[in-house]
């Protein structure tokens, strides 16, 4: 079953290994939803904790941010490809652990979209229950300058 929108390598400019989205689920101007499951081969579990693998905190955080990028990208509130960057995060929370195999489904609020900015806030869940969640501000540079 394919999916009715395009997949995160067509709208980010992320690769592997630091591409953390499967496909998105739901989008419109206001939010994204998206899904990933970690598995037990991904390049950070064998030197974060190995013997009890979790999700860093930061890769949560860079998950919910490339969902939010995904989205806006989607439905051309930014261009596909477009370059932002992390620029500040704020209230960021970590109440579950994400551990291999798990599926986390990611949700985006659009807060401000521009040109030059992007805010957002979002939450991953396992199973229903809140993993992470956080604001966050990217800068958008359509040219890749360095910033």
């Amino acid at each position: 079953m394919s999916s009715k929108y395009e997949t995160p390598q067509e709208l980010l400019p992320h690769r592997d290994p630091f591409l953390f989205l499967d496909e998105l689920i739901e989008v419109d101007e206001e939010h994204t939803i998206a899904t990933r499951v970690f598995t037990d081969d991904h390049f950070f579990f064998k030197g974060h904790f190995p013997d009890y693998p979790v999700v860093p905190g930061v890769i949560l955080i860079e998950t919910m941010a490339q969902c939010g990028g995904a989205g806006v990208c989607q439905v051309g509130l930014l261009p596909h490809g477009a370059f932002f960057v992390l620029a500040t995060i704020d209230k960021a929370k970590f109440r579950m652990q994400v551990r291999p195999g798990d599926k986390a489904v990611i949700e985006v609020q659009n807060k401000r979209v521009s040109q030059k900015m992007l805010r957002q806030t979002g939450t991953i869940t396992v199973n229903g229950k809140v993993a992470a969640e956080a604001s966050w501000m990217c800068i958008v540079n359509s040219e890749q300058e360095r910033i």
